[in-house]
């Protein structure tokens, strides 16, 4: 497994390759504060999306299951 980009609660992981494909295998993980360590969130589709993820930080809380209010109209 390797690190891209911890940006707290969030981590970027790069964890080898897929099977199915031989491309890698990207994933998002968020910390977990009762287990005091990281867990899967989100099972990246491609490089491209991972791009994405790393630009816009809104994305990555689009993507969060727990519903963290993202893309927010300013007022």
């Amino acid at each position: 497994m390797d690190t891209i980009l911890e940006r707290f609660p969030y981590r970027y992981i790069q964890d080898g390759l897929l099977e199915s494909n031989g491309k890698p295998d990207y994933r998002i993980q968020k910390w977990n504060e009762y287990t005091n360590r990281y867990n899967d969130m989100y099972y990246l589709e491609n490089q491209m999306q991972l791009d994405i993820a790393l630009e816009d930080v809104e994305y990555t809380k689009w993507l969060d299951p727990e519903g963290i209010p993202a893309y927010r109209k300013a007022s």
